[in-house]
């Protein structure tokens, strides 16, 4: 997933409750999704993050100033920290039905 392409707010914005309610008709059953959702997201995150860190990884002993001077590496760490919290991306893609999500139950209910 490229998150340099999201187009969202960076940081917390009040929104109408009303718009939870599609899709689901219940705003609890959004939450649950939006938090199965976020955190999907971070854990894809923190994996690219990783990569790009261990390839910065060195085996041999090295001094402290060494470390403080790789600049790749905190432009790295500041790119992150710019980005959408996770929680931020989930609510844009659900408010922009780009999350497929569905209910078990539901499904089998109506199934007699």
């Amino acid at each position: 997933m490229d998150f340099k392409k999201i187009k969202t707010e960076t940081t917390v914005v009040t929104r109408q409750k009303d718009q939870f309610y599609k899709g689901t008709g219940n705003i609890y059953e959004t939450v649950a999704i939006l938090s199965i959702r976020a955190n999907q997201i971070a854990r894809m995150m923190k994996e690219e993050l990783n990569d790009k860190i261990e390839s910065f990884a060195t085996t041999t002993n090295d001094s402290l100033e060494e470390v403080f001077e790789n600049r790749e590496q905190i432009e790295i760490a500041r790119f992150y920290e710019r980005l959408p919290k996770p929680t931020l991306i989930a609510i844009h893609e659900f408010l922009h039905d780009e999350i497929y999500f569905r209910n078990p139950n539901k499904a089998t209910e109506g199934a007699f």
